[in-house]
């Protein structure tokens, strides 16, 4: 029996020739997320890029799902995908984006620049006084992954000593001078002049920077949070922040999103917020990269291969 592969990914001629050709005797479909109707879904065997969630019940059929994303919970949940389901991920396909957007938004706290930003709003030339770098200062990573590595390599570039925090460690990672376990946070939160959330969602990094936690940072550290929302106590922020703790902080995560237009986050001068846009499709890169994996991870399930990214 031929595979029927519904392909939901972000594509252009060449790259529907691509998979045709690694394909050739499967059953290509394509659709986009908002327009796959039930019976495409039913009758796919491979399933490739952004499915809806509640929608995955007509795949009945499924045997394998590869994700547009690096992250999967939506699909993780009880009764979500059909039993023996393999899962596959775009883990890496948005390392560079996320990153340079971690980058930039360091960059742009230590030099003040949504201060100056809002001056220029105002018609008002005023200096704003010291400013901060982060060569020759501590970046703590907390996250070791694909971005993780990726921002830290960049800080490194600038001079800055890097440290990687992960679940599990195996030896060096790219881009780090260290890498500790995950247990060892508490312990060097005190020493970072940047701390920086790279995390998934999941029971282990849920609420992981509380007001305890926040505490232990320096006053004048720098924090950002590029993963999940569901990592951080907002509300503790906040309260920090109000009185006087950190230089500044970046989140392009929140808990919900949209942010709503009442939350007191807005209004806190040194902290930026961006509406989840680090990653996503934003980069022709990010797309390409995408696929490249979906490609490979295909011609791997059609030879009995490992696939990459693999998460059940």
């Amino acid at each position: 029996m031929s595979e029927h592969i519904l392909n939901l990914l972000p594509l252009k001629e060449e790259d529907r020739e691509k998979f045709e050709a690694l394909a050739p005797d499967a059953v290509h479909v394509y659709a986009g997320r908002k327009s796959v109707t039930p019976q495409q879904l039913e009758e796919a065997t491979i399933i490739l890029g952004w499915p809806k969630a509640e929608e995955l019940h007509y795949a009945r059929n499924l045997k394998w799902l590869q994700t547009m994303w690096a992250g999967t919970d939506e699909y993780e949940g009880e009764g979500i995908l059909p039993p023996g389901v393999i899962m596959s991920s775009s883990s890496g396909s948005n390392s560079l984006s996320v990153a340079e957007h971690m980058l930039a938004s360091v960059m742009a706290l230590c030099r003040r620049l949504p201060t100056y930003r809002d001056s220029q709003k105002q018609h008002r030339w005023a200096d704003e006084g010291i400013m901060k770098t982060i060569y020759g200062g501590t970046v703590l990573v907390v996250g070791a992954g694909h971005i993780g590595s990726t921002f830290a390599g960049m800080c490194r570039a600038l001079g800055a000593h890097t440290i990687g925090l992960k679940r599990t460690v195996r030896g060096p990672v790219e881009g780090f001078d260290e890498v500790f376990p995950l247990e060892k946070l508490d312990e060097l939160l005190p020493q970072a002049d940047v701390v920086a959330l790279c995390l998934p969602h999941n029971a282990q990094s849920a609420g992981l920077m509380d007001e305890r936690r926040i505490g232990l940072m320096k006053d004048d550290a720098i924090f950002i949070n590029a993963g999940r929302g569901s990592a951080l106590d907002q509300d503790a922020l906040g309260r920090a922040m109000e009185k006087g703790k950190l230089w500044g902080a970046a989140l392009d995560v929140t808990v919900p999103e949209p942010l709503p237009e009442d939350s007191p986050l807005w209004d806190i001068p040194n902290l930026l917020i961006t509406p989840h846009v680090a990653g996503g499709m934003r980069l022709e890169i990010t797309r390409k990269k995408c696929i490249e994996i979906a490609l490979e991870n295909l011609r791997r399930y059609l030879a009995g291969e490992p696939l990459m990214n693999r998460v059940r």
